[in-house]
């Protein structure tokens, strides 16, 4: 009978919990028993390969399967040993420790595969352009692969060549305390290769500067802070992962007559005081043209009147919003005389109805 404490115990984890649970447990404790943290001390070397050999089983499906069923006999009939040396631990686990001590090692055995960086280009468009989407042809300077060596970055008839250093994995292996670490080869930068014979144009980096002339299709109903992507017109790999991506930031400018609220537009008219009080008929413009609009008699100064589906379109959607209109009662400052005796006139008409109505209200008071 075996006399190895229970795995489940070891992590401090129930047995249903799941693979994040038994990663960040496993994290807690090889931090704790770290060798590194704990110099010469036996009994912390012996706990981290014991979280170590715990971790491996459960978190290996299989495994962990056959371990739930038949216990510690089980993994033994199967010919399954636990991480016997400190090698073999960051083997196993080096995403575990990359992400959490800063290194590691692939378990593929060679270099990693990334996609390229990618790039940003801000976007200045008018405010009808915004409403009604447009297409533009844009210049980008970026690096791209070398026209003459097509990225490999070896002068013509040659190739590249395994890195005498980290014999083609791309990663060097260093001594730390009582383990050995691996970090990217400093030698040919985690490429695994070496270039004897570069290539004239590039000097052996497969990349050059160009402009690209890249087309983008700006959406109706953008608005300023809206992202859009363009798929691998970002930079190239340099380890031959797909190229990354352009984004494309958008900025909107402010319009002379129209305000933006969401889908909506808003703008604001002016009138008389006789157009007001007597209501009249208006020609508004819109986005796309000239609407009649009829203001009521009685509008009052900052009323507001709707035009229905004259917004902007939703990206979701495509719905459009409405058009706001706001009502702004202008004063006249200069009046002939006739002007001032009819207002004078009207002014007097109105006030002996206030009168009257006060006088009446006393009364009855």
């Amino acid at each position: 009978m075996s006399n190895k404490r229970d795995y489940y115990e070891v992590l401090g984890v129930p047995r249903d919990a799941g693979k994040d649970e038994l990663k960040s447990k496993y994290r807690k404790l090889a931090l704790k028993y770290h060798p590194d943290k704990n110099p010469g001390n036996r009994e912390a070397e012996e706990k981290f390969k014991e979280a170590s050999e715990a971790y491996g089983v459960l978190s290996d499906d299989k495994k962990r399967a056959i371990y739930d069923q038949y216990g510690h006999q089980g993994l033994d009939n199967s010919n399954f040993s636990g991480s016997s040396s400190f090698e073999d631990i960051f083997a196993s686990f080096g995403d575990v420790f990359e992400d959490f001590f800063g290194f590691g090692g692939s378990r593929r055995g060679g270099p990693r595969v990334q996609r390229g960086a990618d790039l940003r280009y801000d976007m200045t468009l008018e405010f009808m352009e915004a409403a009604f989407g447009v297409e533009k042809e844009i210049t980008i300077n970026k690096y791209d692969l070398c026209d003459v060596c097509h990225g490999n970055g070896c002068r013509e008839g040659t190739q590249p060549e395994t890195c005498s250093q980290c014999q083609g994995t791309g990663q060097f292996v260093q001594s730390q305390g009582f383990f050995k670490v691996k970090t990217t080869c400093p030698y040919c930068r985690g490429k695994g290769k070496s270039i004897p014979h570069p290539c004239s144009k590039c000097v052996g980096s497969g990349r050059m500067e160009i402009s690209k002339k890249v087309s983008v299709k700006v959406p109706a109903g953008v608005d300023t802070g809206a992202r859009l992507r363009l798929n691998g017109e970002g930079e190239p790999s340099s380890s031959g992962g797909p190229h990354g991506d352009l984004y494309v930031f958008i900025n909107v400018k402010p319009h002379k007559f129209f305000q933006r609220n969401g889908t909506d537009v808003l703008c604001a008219v002016d009138i008389s005081f006789v157009q007001a009080a007597l209501g009249t008929e208006l020609t508004i413009p819109t986005l796309d043209s000239e609407k009649s609009f009829t203001i009521p008699k009685g509008t009052q100064y900052g009323e507001t009147f709707r035009l229905k589906g004259e917004g902007i379109p939703s990206l979701r959607t495509g719905r459009k919003g409405d058009q706001i209109i706001q009502v702004n009662i202008k004063t006249p400052t200069r009046l002939s005389k006739k002007q001032e005796k009819l207002l004078r006139e009207f002014d007097q008409m109105d006030s002996d109805k206030i009168s009257n109505k006060l006088k009446n209200l006393f009364k009855n008071i």
